[in-house]
């Protein structure tokens, strides 16, 4: 005998199938696993993950820390660049040296007038970009 075994058909109480309703139709059975509960993570929210600094909150954390770091040493590699960068233009460029404005040199005007508004700008661009990216970490928080 080859092919699987043969079942032999038990019978209800009313001389049906034991997998038939009382209708005719077969009855629906539920299968279930006795570990339901293990199959499911219980959801926590990411702001308890960093609160009670878990290594997953300590990714999250790390994440922002080094966006900031890196638009920190960018503002701060500009700033070093203009202000590094006018002494040597000055320097090569003598004509510039020998120009007035106002009355006064131009590198004096420059450097002790105009690199403050520009500096200002300069920390208000970093300001709204440093507020950009927390808001962007706070979206992605909430969002999981």
């Amino acid at each position: 005998m080859t092919g699987k075994p043969r079942r032999a058909a038990a019978t209800g109480p009313r001389g049906q199938g034991e997998g038939a309703a009382p209708t005719g139709k077969p009855r629906r059975v539920v299968v279930t696993s006795p570990r339901t509960a293990a199959a499911r993570r219980p959801r926590h929210p990411l702001t308890r993950e960093i609160d009670e600094q878990t290594r997953l909150g300590e990714v999250y954390m790390g994440s922002l820390v080094r966006t900031q770091f890196r638009l920190a040493l960018f503002v701060c590699s500009l700033l070093a660049c203009v202000v590094g960068g006018l002494p040597l233009l000055f320097l090569l460029a003598p004509e510039l040296r020998a120009a007035e404005l106002f009355g006064l040199p131009l590198p004096w005007v420059v450097l002790a007038g105009l690199i403050y508004p520009a500096l200002v700008v300069g920390a208000w661009l970093y300001v709204r970009q440093a507020e950009r990216n927390e808001r962007d970490f706070a979206d992605l928080v909430e969002r999981r």
